[in-house]
């Protein structure tokens, strides 16, 4: 009996499917058949028709082993290369997911580090101005859900992890 695999969205459904019709139509511009694909990747020919059908229970290697035998494996490379995503999260200079201690956070009269200057940077243009007392105040309260999470450990927000670097009259803009 088959494993059942989880569902897929249907765009992503699509996206398999149009994949294995290019696999498709590489094995006809070599003018291979598809017997002869299946056997030199290892596999049925019917686990090749699912495949070039696009089917989401074939597995990896098996449409490696079909790119391999068509001599385009090295395309592989190119599968989350750009990643925009996971740029930007990398760019947003996140903290990992450790226990801080007192000692490692900056202290009033330090140089900012390179992890810093991006904060630093966005509260700058946001129009930080010196703010009233009462907003000095408001702060300080603002920041003690941070301070708990760094005794605590646990995940903080953005604006609470900026309260810990440089209090500003007001809150940096919102990045999506």
């Amino acid at each position: 009996m088959a494993q059942k695999t989880a569902p897929l969205l249907p765009s992503t459904g699509e996206l398999l499917r149009q994949f294995g019709d290019r696999l498709r139509l590489a094995r006809r511009r070599r003018r291979l058949s598809a017997k002869q694909v299946a056997e030199r990747a290892g596999m049925s020919p019917m686990t090749l028709r699912s495949l070039e059908r696009g089917g989401s229970g074939v597995t990896i290697g098996a449409y490696l082993a079909v790119m391999q035998v068509l001599g385009i494996e090295a395309d592989l490379n190119l599968l989350g290369q750009a990643d925009p995503v996971g740029r930007a999260l990398q760019d947003a200079q996140l903290p990992v997911r450790a226990k801080a201690t007192r000692s490692s956070l900056p202290s009033p009269a330090k140089q900012p580090t390179t992890a810093e200057k991006p904060v630093l940077a966005a509260a700058a243009g946001a129009g930080a101005v010196k703010a009233p007392r009462t907003d000095i105040k408001r702060r300080r309260q603002a920041s003690a859900p941070a301070q708990d999470w760094i005794e605590q450990g646990d995940f903080a927000s953005a604006e609470a992890l900026a309260g810990l670097i440089a209090p500003m009259a007001t809150p940096p803009p919102k990045v999506r």
